[in-house]
């Protein structure tokens, strides 16, 4: 163990460092973030929309890219997409742990060569999704139910990379939850707090895309019904991030 690693461990820090990738300031890690300070691993924290650089990957034990509005090839207005889309092949190629939210899964997905498409309808709110035969092998998503409901902001989706697992699929989106090796990518926000979702529910440019979507008012029942479902998404999310931390991370 390096020196900087064993006093990180005197301290009551794990001695492992993660690396967080946000792309907009309001959609962190919440819910997992809570886990990684309850066991203590450091966090490196970079938001690429304010133009933060990508700094070497071979510095951390894991990789977390978060959603945002941009889309996963949106190139020419977010040209450091193309860095990030790279930065993400190498580093998942070489086997380090990868974790990606909503845009974070389809950066994965571009990543290794797939389609990144906009479905005919967005899935937002809470909607019901369900585990795959491959699923009930894989070490993170194997304690799940069959089904269950998870709050849910997209519109774009992708097709499964070539070395992929589908894990989880919804009606509408059947590339819910992927996975090869330590990398996973996860459509869904179960991470999302009820306080982070009121935040949401405040930012114009959200309000405004939820009302196209839903109609006016939405904000409020959506808000409402992930009130009523906080408890079972904090439930999975601590579960599934904190078996993902234990199988390849914080070992």
């Amino acid at each position: 163990m390096s020196k900087q690693n064993f006093a990180a461990g005197v301290n009551g820090k794990t001695g492992h460092r993660v690396l967080v990738i946000q792309h907009v300031e309001c959609e962190p890690p919440a819910a997992f973030e809570d886990v990684l300070v309850d066991r203590g691993i450091e966090i490196d924290r970079i938001e690429l929309d304010r133009g933060d650089t990508l700094p070497d990957w071979r510095l951390y034990d894991a990789i977390i890219a978060m959603g945002g509005p941009m889309g996963a090839v949106d190139d020419h207005e977010f040209p450091w997409l193309v860095d990030e889309r790279k930065f993400i092949e190498e580093a998942v190629s070489t086997g380090t742990p990868y974790w990606g939210v909503c845009l974070g899964a389809q950066l994965l997905a571009a990543s290794f060569g797939a389609e990144i498409y906009t479905g005919e309808a967005p899935e937002v709110g809470m909607n019901e999704v369900a585990l795959t035969a491959a699923a009930e092998r894989d070490p993170v998503f194997s304690q799940l139910p069959s089904s269950f409901p998870v709050f849910q902001w997209h519109s774009d989706s992708f097709v499964l990379p070539e070395g992929f697992s589908r894990l989880c699929e919804s009606k509408l989106y059947e590339n819910q939850a992927i996975a090869r090796g330590a990398a996973y990518g996860v459509q869904f926000h179960v991470e999302v707090t009820e306080s982070l979702a009121a935040e949401w529910g405040d930012i114009p440019e959200y309000k405004e895309a939820l009302e196209s979507i839903h109609g006016e008012g939405a904000s409020q029942k959506i808000l409402e019904d992930l009130r009523l479902n906080i408890d079972g998404n904090m439930k999975i999310a601590k579960k599934i991030f904190s078996s993902w931390l234990d199988n390849f991370v914080d070992r």
